[in-house]
């Protein structure tokens, strides 16, 4: 059940991607997109909570023990790096395509949970290193490569094509972050609303330099499913606070992977970016797949 929730946590997150990265391309400015995003998923948080006992409870005690330094300022921040995804999401997928938005995010979130698990950052513990998890980060940085290939490099910009991967690091550690802080006040609905509240402070002081510089983005756009993203965000960082401490961070990313690959490359089937997806991300695509079968796969050493 763990993993189901994974893939689910992928396929939300690859439909994300491309409401958040339309609507950046609508008002013209990503970060506005991503605040939208975050700050609807905030309302739904907010309504939802006073109707659940367990989770009324759990911010009960997040208040107590931040405000009697019981619990770390670092383990409010996972929402900082939501915020980095959603701004990610808004810059870059609308352009790139949720295939190769994807394949970066994937790279960055499995090296970057291979090495969280094996300091044992997240809730699972430590998670030792093995082959398989070696193997399948260099066939994901592979996949990294490949993507890269034909006429990428020339038509969109390097900051372009490294912000999914950045996306990715932050996905793995705001997982981590979340599931630590889920623990420790008994409610996965807490740790939500703390990482949706420092992910909307983020996005809106981002979004006011933004704004500053460029000035105000377009109108926004009157189709209700352009700001679905935020329930969708709502729902797997949930999911995933749920999760992360049955799964260890690597593993719930390898699940999360494969909702991602299916529903990415459906959508840019059925619904082309601007660029449309090419044969040689498919084949990054099926290279990511098998270093996520690769890592899930247990190695154990023959016995002498």
């Amino acid at each position: 059940m763990a993993l189901g929730g994974a893939v689910a946590i992928g396929a939300m997150t690859a439909i994300q991607a491309r409401i958040n990265g339309v609507l950046g391309v609508r008002v013209d400015d990503g970060i506005v997109a991503g605040l939208i995003s975050f700050t609807v998923g905030l309302i739904v948080l907010i309504a939802v909570i006073p109707f659940i006992p367990s989770a009324r409870a759990g911010v009960a005690r997040l208040w107590s023990g931040v405000r009697e330094r019981r619990i770390p300022f670092w383990m409010l921040l996972g929402g900082a790096c939501g915020a980095l995804t959603v701004s990610t999401q808004g810059l870059t997928a609308g352009v790139l395509g949720v295939s190769l938005f994807t394949v970066g995010v994937v790279a960055g979130q499995t090296l970057h949970g291979l090495i969280l698990d094996r300091i044992g950052f997240g809730p699972a513990g430590v998670v030792a290193v093995t082959p398989g998890r070696v193997l399948g980060g260099a066939l994901a940085l592979a996949a990294v490569g490949i993507s890269l290939s034909g006429d990428v490099l020339a038509t969109a910009p390097l900051w372009m094509l490294l912000l999914p991967f950045a996306a990715g690091v932050g996905i793995a550690w705001q997982a981590a972050t979340n599931g630590r802080l889920a623990q420790r006040v008994q409610s996965p609905m807490a740790a939500t609303l703390t990482s949706f509240i420092a992910g909307t402070v983020a996005l809106a002081l981002a979004a006011s330099v933004s704004v500053s510089i460029r000035g105000l983005p377009d109108a926004l756009p009157a189709e209700p499913w352009l700001y679905l993203g935020g329930f969708l965000g709502f729902a797997y960082i949930l999911l995933g606070a749920f999760i992360v401490g049955q799964t260890g961070v690597l593993l719930m990313g390898l699940g999360s992977v494969l909702g991602q690959l299916t529903t990415s490359v459906v959508i840019d089937l059925l619904w082309p970016a601007v660029s449309g997806p090419a044969p040689w991300q498919l084949i990054a695509m099926v290279v990511v797949a098998v270093a996520s079968v690769v890592v899930a796969v247990p190695w154990r050493r023959r016995r002498r």
